[in-house]
């Protein structure tokens, strides 16, 4: 590819970072997307964006699936060139809306001057086998969150996985919350989920009881003038490896089997709400999920419960001895 051509990753990052406010995390998923684009046009000869076209776009799809990406893999990356190329053909009109004033320059509005539709529109990534969730049952998810120290750390940890498991947030929205963001009295937690989207959390007993014993011990690492809810020994933020790295720990001491991570306390917080009778559209509220459709997954684990049941209860399902 051209540098002129080049130079639209750099400013589609900063679209995604800006203009659509992506979590940091999204925005680097995005960029190594595209990497694997601009690897392939490479070899194909490709100099432009406005070159590329729908069998260019498919043979990319169908090259990444002979490789060995799964369907998933490959919808997100082809994901991430739909909203790239949207991103191109929205220039270009602004560019001959608005004239030169917001041009970077002649060479890279001829870089996409031809371009008239999005090629990647009509590409779809093979279809893969449907992936449930996983999840931890209630005893499961007892077990590990009976963690019995009372150091800073062993406070923090359990703090961490309480507010996980209590109110279903997702890793990140962990990470980025402040003391402020914390209300005690009110028993909530105000969270900014993707997008930026910000909504207000219930927190449940226990984990509010675990958090003001850990806001207290947190005073013996961080200065007053810190927001950040969870910190380390040097009193800074937490990071979204370290609490990775915290929660499989406690489930290895804990006894767990399985390899458990952050985002499965949130699966866990949608199929018990579920399994107790939760509406899905409440469900769907808790979670910060803007298409229902997300949260329909977890009533496919719901559906797994209730059949269980079923055939351990029922005559004509309980196998003969």
């Amino acid at each position: 590819m051209t540098p002129e051509a080049l130079a639209w990753l750099e400013r589609f990052r900063r679209h995604t970072a800006t203009e659509r406010r992506f979590s940091p995390h999204t925005v680097s998923n995005y960029a190594r997307d595209l990497e694997s684009l601009v690897s392939y046009c490479d070899r194909t000869g490709l100099a432009r964006w406005a070159e590329v076209d729908a069998v260019h776009v498919r043979t990319f799809a169908a090259r990444l699936h002979a490789a060995g990406l799964s369907a998933r893999s490959i919808q997100r990356r082809l994901s991430a060139v739909r909203s790239f190329f949207d991103f191109l053909l929205r220039e270009a009109q602004v560019r001959r809306a608005g004239g030169a004033a917001r041009g970077t320059g002649e060479a890279q509005e001829e870089d996409i001057a031809a371009l008239r539709s999005n090629p990647a529109h009509e590409v779809r990534a093979p279809k893969g086998a449907r992936r449930l969730p996983e999840t931890l049952d209630a005893d499961q998810m007892a077990r590990l969150l009976a963690v019995t120290e009372d150091s800073p750390m062993a406070l923090r940890d359990r703090a961490i996985m309480e507010l996980l498991y209590s109110s279903g947030l997702r890793l990140a929205e962990v990470c980025s919350l402040d003391t402020g963001h914390l209300d005690l009295k009110d028993r909530s937690v105000r969270v900014l989920g993707k997008g930026r989207k910000e909504r207000v959390v219930p927190v449940g007993r226990v984990a509010l009881e675990v958090l003001a014993r850990w806001l207290t011990a947190r005073q013996q690492w961080t200065s007053p003038d810190e927001r950040a809810l969870f910190v380390g020994r040097t009193g800074r933020r937490l990071g979204r490896r370290m609490i990775e790295k915290r929660v499989a720990y406690w489930a290895r001491r804990q006894g767990l089997p399985q390899h458990v991570y952050p985002h499965l306390f949130r699966h866990s917080f949608a199929s018990h709400l579920l399994e107790s009778g939760a509406e899905l559209r409440g469900v769907q509220e808790l979670l910060g999920h803007a298409d229902i459709a997300t949260t329909q997954i977890y009533t496919h684990l719901d559906f797994q419960h209730l059949a269980r049941i079923y055939d351990q209860a029922h005559p004509r399902a309980r196998r003969k001895s």
